[in-house]
This record gives C-alpha cells, structure tokens and sequence, in this order.
C-alpha cells in the first residue's frame, strides 16, 4: 500500500489523505473536519463506545456529532454537505443502510464492526483507537463499491426506486411454490427462470445472499453485475456476470405472492406483468481502508473458515 502524507492546519486538525483506486493509483485530496460517529439500530454497545470514540475526536479539535442510522436530522446534514466523514458502529446491516445515506452525496464511511461477520468491515471494536491515529496521520486509502440502481414499474408508472449496495432479490414469499421471471438483458431475451428467486447483485453482494445461493466469489473492485438464480427447477441453473453497462429486466408472471427486497429491507409486494429494473448506479460507496487491498481475501478466509454464523460448537 502506498503511503499517503497528512498536513495539519494551524488552529484545527485537517486530515489530508490521497485516494487509491485498486486499478489506477490515482491520488485525490481529500480533508476531513466535520465527522458524524452513527451507531447501528439494536447495537446497546454502541452508545458507550461512540461516546469514546467522539471524545477521542473532539480532543483533536475536530467537529463531531453522534447520531442513529434512520435520524432526518443527519440525513439533512449530509445531504447539506456538512458532514466530510460517517464512522458507523454496528454489523454489515448497518454499513449497508449507512452507504444508500452517503453514496448519493460521495461522504466516505469507516466501519467499526460491532456485527458478527463484518464482511464489509475491517476495524474490530479494540482496534478503533489505532486506525483513528492512521486515520488522523493520513494513513489510509479509500475503496470504492459500486451500486446498482433498482426500480419498479406497473405498466408506464414507476413505483419505486431503490440504490443498492449488496442485490435485489425477486423471489416468492411465504409460500413455497417457485415463481416465474421473464428476464430480458439489455432489451433482449435472456432466459425464464422458474425457481424461488433471482439476485442481482454487485461484487459486493457476491459474499452475501448471491455466495448462499451458489454464486462466485467476486473481488470488491469489479464494476460488474452478478445474476444468481435461486433454487431454479429445470431452469438456468448457474450464475451470469455481466458488464457493469448492462441493464437486467425481470417481468414477474406468477399468480401468488412475489416480493422484492433490496439489500435485505423489508419486501415489497409484486403482482403478475410488474417489471423490475436493475442496472449500475451513478453513485458508489466509498470506504475508508487502511490495510492492503488483499484484505479482502485474508478476512474471508477468516470468516469462513470460523463460519460466525453456525454459533459455537456442541
């Protein structure tokens, strides 16, 4: 990893860093004084250390605020432009909703994970004081994930739209029959999956519900979009990587419940001939990092071959 240099201003800390794409190295200034520390909805923990964390911040003469994922008042205040950076505190839930507040306004996020996986997050709970000095010394580069945009359309209206970090899913609901989703790239026939649902997902979504159900591994930096299947009967059963231009077009045409969810939200209802539509974003969420770009893999690893999710052992 390259070596970004820090500048102090006279009268207040101003974090100066450069930025690193994976792919081209190109170097950006950016600075830092205004800094909201956002705690995840359910995370009891998160309240004391926030309070650390802010008073941490504060003694170096940066402006901060505490506040909870979902409040208008931070909501208003990044879209103003008045915060320069979030830490979030919570699991990979909360780093998700934290990147559909920030992406739409390029506001970087630094994850503290207090989850169980922690797939997008690469600060432990007794590491955070330390990538804090990293951060406040400029050592750290920032990686950006891409988003998909995701709509609803009822014949000419459109019914919703939605940015996407992880996938959309369209899939059945509480019954257990399989559904069927007339699926069009780029205005052409593609395929009819008959199965319980369909991913479309980012690289970033490729650990997450697209990796249970059998997709690939992608790295983090690809501007591709991943369709996953779910279940298919006597359908196309592999996964299709497509190139970050392309658009998917799902047509539902089923006579029981169809829901869609986007990055694990609550579902949305769909009804037969509802068109869903999914293609790359404008916006990207933009991390702050401070070990090599193969963490990625190393923190894996890590997490599958511990499996956080099976609990402990009898």
């Amino acid at each position: 990893m390259m070596n970004p240099s820090g500048v102090t201003a006279v009268d207040t800390r101003v974090i100066v860093s450069k930025e690193y794409s994976c792919e081209e190295k190109m170097a950006v200034e950016q600075t830092f004084q205004r800094v909201a520390v956002v705690s995840g909805a359910n995370v009891p923990e998160a309240g004391p250390l926030a309070g650390e964390i802010m008073d941490y911040l504060r003694e170096t003469g940066l402006g901060v605020i505490g506040a909870e994922l979902g409040d208008d008042k931070l909501a208003q205040q990044v879209s103003a432009g008045e915060i320069d950076l979030v830490i979030t505190l919570g699991g990979d839930g909360t780093v998700l909703r934290a990147g559909h507040l920030c992406a739409p306004f390029d506001v970087p996020i630094l994850a503290i994970n207090l989850g169980r996986f922690g797939f997008l997050i690469e600060i432990w709970p007794d590491g955070w004081q330390k990538a804090l000095d990293n951060l406040l010394s400029g050592e750290y580069w920032y990686e950006r994930r891409m988003m998909l945009r995701t709509e609803q359309w009822r014949g000419g209206a459109c019914l919703g739209k939605w940015e996407v970090l992880n996938e959309a899913m369209i899939g059945r609901g509480e019954i257990a029959r399989p559904v069927r989703l007339v699926t069009r790239l780029d205005g052409r026939p593609l395929t009819t999956y008959v199965a319980d649902g369909l991913l479309v997902s980012t690289a970033t979504g490729s650990t997450a519900y697209a990796l249970a159900a059998g997709g690939p591994i992608l790295p983090p930096e690809m501007r591709n979009i991943l369709v996953v299947p779910i279940a298919p009967h006597l359908s196309v059963d592999r996964a299709i990587v497509l190139a970050e231009g392309s658009t998917i077009s799902v047509i539902v045409r089923c006579d029981h419940r169809v829901v869609l969810s986007v990055d694990g939200q609550l579902p949305v209802d769909l009804v037969d001939g509802d068109r869903v539509e999914v293609c790359g974003s404008d916006h990207s969420v933009r991390f702050v990092r401070f070990q090599d770009p193969g963490y990625f893999y190393r923190h894996l690893i890590t997490l599958m071959d511990q499996n956080p999710s099976a609990g402990d052992l009898v």
